[in-house]
C-alpha cells in the first residue's frame, strides 16, 4: 500500500497544477471527464473581442517541463513541530521558522497560506559557475518513467539528466522555477516579490518571472551598490552592483523610500484657544535635545507651554511623563488616540511641542538606484561588520545582505500596511527576520515573518567517522553551529535581544521577538516499508505507525509525539493556520483533537467500540459539533473502521469521514 500523496504524485503531469487552477476558476470549460474544451474557450475569446496571440516568445530551457511537474506535486514530507521551542520561548509568537527543503515547505504552505503573503523577499544562490551552486534535486524516477511522463526520446532524456549536479543556466532555472511558481501562489492579490540577483542570471530571471507572473506585474529592477570598492580580480570591470528584481500585483501602489520629517510637523497650540492640560506618558516624546535633565522656562507667551515637571532625555526620547498646560487645540482623548495610531510627538530645543501625524509623513519616491549615500542602505561590508559584532568577530557569511537593504524594500511597500506578512524561503542568516523586527520596533508595526532554511551541514563525516568542516562552513562549525539553520535561528534571538536593549522604553508592548519552529523531514525508511506492507483488511495492527512520526522516530530534536507531527502536517493540508484552536476531547479514555470546533482528528491507535459509542453519544447529544472526521488509516483495523462508518451514517447530521494513508 502506498500513501495518498504518493498516489497523487504518480499521476502529476507538467501542466497538472495549471489545469487544476484553471478548472477551479473556469469550470465551465471542462467536461465531465475533466477534458478542457479548447473550441469553447476560443469562442468565448472571440465573443469578447480579445486578441489571440499566435506567435510570441518565452524562455525555454532544459528541465522546464520537469520543473513545472515539481510545482504540481504535493509534499512527501511531514511537518514536525519543535515542541521545546514552541512551548518555550516561542509560545506566544506568530512568526514561523521552517527547517527543511524550501520546495517541500512551499508545497505544505499551498493550502493554509494561499493568497495570504504580502511580501516575498528572497536571496537565492547565485549561479556564478563555480561550486557555489549546483543543481541539487535528484531525479527520483526511472528512465522509463521519465520517458513516459514527458514523452522524451533517449537524446532528450540524456539532456534532462545532464543538469543534475551542474551549474548551467538550465540547471539554475530548473531549480528556481518550481519554487517561484509555488511562492507566487502564496502572494496576496496586492502582494509583491523582491529577488536579489547578480549579472549571471538577472536577464534570465526577469524573463522567467514574466513567464510566471505576467509582464503586467513587472515593475522594474533596482540597482544596489553592494561594495564600497570594486574587485580588482576582474580585468575588464570592477563590479560594484547587484540587482533586486521587483514584481507587484498592485500596480497602483505608491512606493516610498526614506521618510523625511522636516516640514510636516504640526503645532498643537493656538493662542485663541482656552488654557487646558495635557498629559504625555513616558517614552512617547521624541527630541533632538542631548541626554540630560532640563527645567523648561516658564511660559511668557500665549503660544508657549508650561511644564509641571522637569524633562529627562535619553537617546532622543523623553523618558519621564509630563504634565503640561497651554492653549491646546487637542483634548486628552484626541491626543491619546493619535499616540495609539502611531503619530509622533516632538519636543523642540525651545520646548515647543509639535506632532507628525500618522499618514502625513513627507516621503521620497523610491529611486531605481539604491545607493548608500542617497537612501542610507548599506553594503556587503556593512552586513559582515554587523554580523561580526553580533557573533563576536566571527564571519560566517561572506555575502550576507545588510539589514538596511531589506528594511528599505519592506518599508517601501508596507509603510501603510504595518501588519504585513513577509516570507523568505532562502533565509540564510535570517536578515529578513531581523529587518522585520527592526521595522516593527521603529514604527510600532505588527509585521510577521516566515523563514525557511535548508539544514545545510557545516561539516562532512570522513571514512573513519570523524566530522570534518566543509570549505565554507569551517568558521561556523568551529563556533559550534552544525548547520546553517542553527545560525539562522540564533541570529533571530540575538537580533531580538539587541532590539529590546536599544529600544527599551519605546518598544511596542506586543513586540514579537521570537518564532515557532517546525522541521520538514522525510519519513524514515522503516516507516515507508511499513506503509508499503500495510493491509487495512487485517483485523489486528502489526505496528504502532504513529510513533514512527515522533521526533525520536524521525531522529530529529524537538520532543514531538507522532500524533503532533501527523496533526500539524494535516492542519496545513486542510488550510488551518499553525496557531489554530485545538481542543483535546476525551472519548471514554481515548483523546482526539477537535480543531476550530468543526473538524475532529483521530490519529493514535487503540480506538475501539467503546470509543465509537462515546463519540456517537457526544455528537448525538450535541456536546460537540463536528462537520468532518479525519482518521489515520494505519491506526484502524477493518472491523473498528466499519463500525465507526455505520454508526456515523445512523446520525441525523451528514458528517464527512476522511480516511488518510
Amino acid at each position: 500500500m502506498i500513501s495518498d500523496n504518493e498516489k497523487f504524485n504518480m499521476q502529476v503531469k507538467p501542466n497538472s497544477a495549471f489545469l487544476n487552477e484553471l478548472k477551479s476558476k473556469l469550470p465551465e470549460f471542462f467536461d465531465r471527464e475533466g477534458n478542457f474544451d479548447l473550441d469553447k474557450f476560443k469562442g468565448q475569446l472571440k465573443e469578447h473581442n480579445i486578441n489571440e496571440l499566435s506567435d510570441g516568445y518565452q524562455l525555454n530551457f532544459i528541465g522546464k517541463d520537469y520543473a513545472r511537474r515539481q510545482a504540481g506535486e504535493v509534499p512527501s514530507t511531514v511537518i514536525v513541530p519543535d515542541e521545546e521551542q514552541n512551548n518555550g520561548e516561542g509560545k506566544d509568537s506568530k512568526n514561523l521558522f521552517f527547517t527543511g527543503d524550501n520546495l517541500e515547505v512551499l508545497r505544505h504552505l499551498q493550502n493554509n497560506y494561499a493568497n495570504k503573503i504580502d511580501v516575498i523577499y528572497i536571496d537565492p544562490p547565485y549561479n556564478t559557475g563555480d561550486d557555489s551552486f549546483v543543481y541539487p534535486d535528484a531525479f527520483e524516477y526511472t528512465d522509463d518513467k521519465l520517458r513516459d511522463m514527458f514523452g522524451l526520446d533517449d537524446s532528450q532524456l540524456n539532456r534532462l539528466k545532464s543538469i543534475q549536479g551542474k551549474s548551467s543556466h538550465s540547471a539554475w532555472l530548473s531549480f528556481i522555477y518550481p519554487r517561484l511558481i509555488l511562492g507566487g501562489k502564496l502572494l496576496s492579490d496586492n502582494g509583491v516579490i523582491f529577488i536579489s540577483i547578480d549579472d549571471n542570471e538577472s536577464r534570465n530571471l526577469e524573463l522567467l518571472m514574466v513567464d510566471i507572473f505576467g509582464e503586467d506585474y513587472y515593475v522594474g529592477k533596482f540597482v544596489w551598490t553592494r561594495k564600497k570598492k570594486g574587485s580588482f580580480l576582474n580585468k575588464q570591470l570592477r563590479k560594484m552592483t547587484e540587482y533586486v528584481i521587483y514584481f507587484d500585483r498592485n500596480r497602483t501602489r505608491e512606493n516610498f523610500g526614506e521618510k523625511a520629517y522636516s516640514d510636516k510637523k504640526q503645532p498643537i497650540v493656538k493662542r485663541t484657544n482656552s488654557l487646558s492640560n495635557l498629559y504625555f506618558p513616558e517614552g512617547v516624546i521624541h527630541t533632538t535635545l542631548d541626554n540630560g535633565e532640563y527645567i523648561p522656562p516658564e511660559a511668557v507667551s500665549d503660544t508657549a507651554i508650561n511644564f509641571r515637571d522637569k524633562v529627562i532625555v535619553k537617546d532622543g526620547i523623553v523618558v519621564n511623563s509630563l504634565k503640561t498646560e497651554a492653549h491646546y487645540i487637542w483634548s486628552q482623548d484626541f491626543l491619546n488616540n493619535e499616540i495609539n495610531n502611531g503619530s509622533e510627538i516632538w519636543l523642540s530645543k525651545k520646548f515647543g511641542i509639535n506632532i507628525l501625524r500618522a499618514g502625513q509623513e513627507n516621503r521620497f519616491k523610491a529611486p531605481s538606484s539604491i545607493i548608500n549615500s542617497k537612501v542610507n542602505v548599506g553594503t556587503n561590508e556593512d552586513a559582515t561588520e554587523y554580523l561580526e559584532k553580533m557573533f563576536g568577530k566571527i564571519n560566517m557569511f561572506s555575502y550576507a545582505k545588510p539589514v538596511s537593504l531589506i528594511k528599505y524594500l519592506i518599508n517601501m511597500v508596507t509603510w501603510d500596511k504595518k501588519n504585513a506578512l513577509i516570507l523568505d524561503f532562502f533565509a540564510g542568516s535570517s536578515t529578513t527576520a531581523d529587518a522585520v523586527m527592526q521595522l516593527n520596533a521603529e514604527d510600532g508595526g505588527n509585521r510577521k515573518f516566515i523563514m525557511v532554511q535548508l539544514p545545510e551541514k557545516t561539516y562532512t563525516v570522513n571514512s573513519d567517522g570523524k566530522e570534518v568542516p566543509t570549505k565554507g562552513g569551517k568558521t561556523a562549525y568551529e563556533a559550534g553551529f552544525k548547520s546553517i539553520d542553527e545560525i539562522s535561528r540564533e541570529r533571530i534571538r540575538r537580533a531580538a535581544a539587541k532590539i529590546k536593549t536599544d529600544n527599551d522604553l519605546t518598544l511596542p508592548k506586543d513586540f514579537d521577538g521570537s518564532f515557532k519552529h517546525y522541521r520538514v523531514v522525510d519519513p524514515t525508511k522503516q516507516t515507508l516499508e511499513d506503509i508499503e506492507d500495510f493491509d487495512p483488511d487485517n483485523t489486528t495492527l502489526f505496528t504502532d505507525m504513529v510513533d514512527s512520526f515522533s521526533s525520536k522516530g524521525l531522529d530529529v530534536a524537538g520532543d514531538a509525539t507522532g500524533e503532533q507531527t501527523i496533526l500539524t502536517t494535516w492542519l496545513a493540508k486542510d488550510g488551518y493556520s499553525f496557531d489554530a484552536n485545538i481542543k483535546k476531547i476525551d472519548f471514554d479514555g481515548y483523546e482526539a483533537s477537535l480543531v476550530e470546533d468543526s473538524r475532529l482528528y483521530i490519529i493514535n491507535n487503540g480506538w475501539s467500540s467503546v470509543n465509537t459509542k462515546s463519540l456517537l453519544n457526544k455528537i448525538g447529544t450535541h456536546q460537540i459539533i463536528v462537520q468532518t472526521i479525519v482518521l489515520f488509516g494505519y491506526s484502524f483495523n477493518i472491523a473498528d473502521l466499519r463500525e465507526l462508518e455505520i454508526g456515523l451514517k445512523q446520525l441525523e447530521g451528514n458528517i464527512n469521514l476522511l480516511k488518510r494513508y
